[in-house]
């Protein structure tokens, strides 16, 4: 998936199930990589370098923390550390956020972290990535590839009006989703380029990996 804005991309850990990609030797060579506190020990025993840390940490000791990092602690218990996190990052110049470790573990979280994205939805760049999927809230119009029969689940968030659809098996014409009546999941791509638009409400698209 390609991200909205021209510049480069950080990868950011939070405390969530660490995905299977992460075992993958030099998967994350030369990239810049965020972690919240609570996936520093993963992160450490993946061998994965981290560059940025942030937390209170309440969940790691200082003296891990390897000379050179640079670590911001943030204590203000009003914010997520997923929030805390997404603020220093814009703070520093990134506007293209793959978030890993998002779900799995406690599912209120998972919940929360969505609703912190829709958040920084205008001014950042965010694409989710777990063991199965990559997700993102869609601008009112997104184009994108992905290979044939592979899955794609269109859900409101917690409505979309005027949803049109092409390059799915399963259409969608200017129809109306909303949570707790109709959804749009485990549709599948048929034809490329696929495309997704939308008139208003807020919008996930979950692909298949």
């Amino acid at each position: 998936m390609n991200h909205r804005f021209t510049g480069p991309e950080v990868e950011l850990f939070l405390n969530g199930e660490p995905p299977n990609i992460c075992c993958k030797k030099n998967f994350f060579s030369n990239k810049k990589i965020f972690a919240v506190d609570g996936a520093f020990y993963y992160l450490e025993k993946m061998g994965i370098q981290v560059d940025y840390l942030s937390g209170d940490f309440d969940s790691i000791l200082k003296k891990d923390i390897p000379l050179g990092r640079v670590f911001f602690e943030t204590n203000d218990q009003n914010y997520t550390d997923f929030d805390k996190a997404l603020q220093i990052i814009h703070d520093q110049g990134f506007l293209n956020v793959n978030v890993w470790g998002a779900s799995g573990k406690e599912q209120d979280h998972f919940l929360g972290n969505l609703s912190t994205a829709l958040k920084y939805k205008r001014k950042l760049s965010l694409i989710f990535h777990d063991n199965y999927h990559s997700y993102f809230f869609s601008d009112k119009k997104h184009i994108f590839y992905q290979k044939k029969n592979k899955k794609i689940s269109l859900f409101p968030f917690p409505k979309v009006e005027g949803l049109l659809t092409y390059g799915l098996k399963y259409p969608i014409s200017k129809e109306l989703l909303q949570i707790g009546q109709r959804i749009g999941i485990r549709n599948e791509a048929i034809e490329n380029p696929i495309e997704i638009s939308y008139q208003k409400g807020e919008l996930l698209i979950f692909i298949e990996k």
